[in-house]
């Protein structure tokens, strides 16, 4: 099926350009004709549809992000097949992923990170509420619109939450290794603690713009993700105030029995932040107390 500008999708949605495109997938944003929105419309790529694993996590991603109704995250409108092409239509993002973001500012302010993390918790507790677990939380998932709202996008790989819904799934070791929690890395079965964690290293890049383990190499990675101490973000904000270090530090721990027991007590801790400025002032050394340089 050739995608053509001012063609018709299902009767509903007029294709007038294409947005762009990645491994899986073709997107192209369109009008819906009969309430006139600017939609974006996903295609999955002809040339992938022949692997299972990727025609199902296409469908993955329409039947999941469905049931989700939040402000913060990427609203599906409908789904569907096309000349036996399967497709999804979801509103149109008029911003830029925070990956993108980062490479053009490389770091964003104490203030700007604390409300980024505010609104990515929340769109993780309607997730988890509905026992989905995202499985690729990271900046390049992550959009940011004009306003400042952030929406979270791509649930490609999200899971049901076994523990939680007494339903099956397989113990696939998929995300990207610069987020992935240890118990990811060791072949266990992601759970919603695995969100917390790669949601604090996601904090701990966007204050530093720097990975935890910046290593080339993803095995090598994925071992320090397991072995090796987690950095402290004074490594690259040397002033960080202690109530952000003690949020990223919590959200990291090795094992998830000492992480945040829910994002929404993680949630709670950055709003403490939020309604508490004062909370973000840096930490001045002595010497700067004393002769009140930086």
């Amino acid at each position: 099926m050739a995608i053509k500008f001012g063609s018709i999708v299902d009767e509903r949605y007029k294709i007038t350009s294409r947005v762009g495109h990645g491994g899986m997938a073709e997107v192209y944003e369109g009008v819906d004709i009969i309430n006139k929105k600017s939609v974006a419309i996903k295609f999955i790529r002809e040339d992938v549809m022949s692997n299972p694993v990727n025609l199902k996590r296409f469908e993955n991603e329409a039947s999941i992000v469905a049931q989700l109704n939040d402000p913060n995250i990427v609203k599906i409108y409908n789904h569907g097949i096309v000349e036996g092409r399967p497709y999804i239509a979801y509103e149109f993002i008029n911003g830029q992923s925070l990956k993108e973001a980062l490479d053009f500012r490389t770091r964003f302010s104490l203030q700007e990170s604390v409300d980024i993390m505010l609104q990515l918790t929340s769109a993780l507790k309607c997730a988890h509420d509905h026992f989905i677990i995202h499985r690729d939380i990271k900046p390049d998932n992550i959009f940011i619109m004009a306003d400042g709202t952030i929406k979270l996008g791509d649930f490609g790989i999200a899971q049901v939450d076994t523990i939680r819904s007494n339903l099956t799934s397989t113990n696939e070791v998929v995300g990207s290794v610069h987020y992935m929690a240890p118990e990811i890395a060791q072949g266990k079965p992601a759970t919603t603690k695995s969100d917390i964690y790669a949601a604090g290293v996601t904090f701990y890049e966007l204050l530093s713009g720097h990975l935890p383990f910046e290593k080339s190499n993803p095995v090598d990675v994925a071992v320090s993700q397991v072995k090796d101490k987690f950095p402290s973000i004074k490594k690259y904000v040397v002033n960080c105030p202690k109530e952000i270090e003690r949020i990223i530090d919590k959200a990291t721990r090795k094992n998830p029995k000492d992480r945040y027991n829910d994002v929404m007590e993680m949630h709670d801790d950055l709003l403490k932040i939020k309604q508490n400025p004062s909370l973000l002032k840096e930490k001045k050394s002595f010497l700067s107390r004393l002769f009140g340089f930086k």
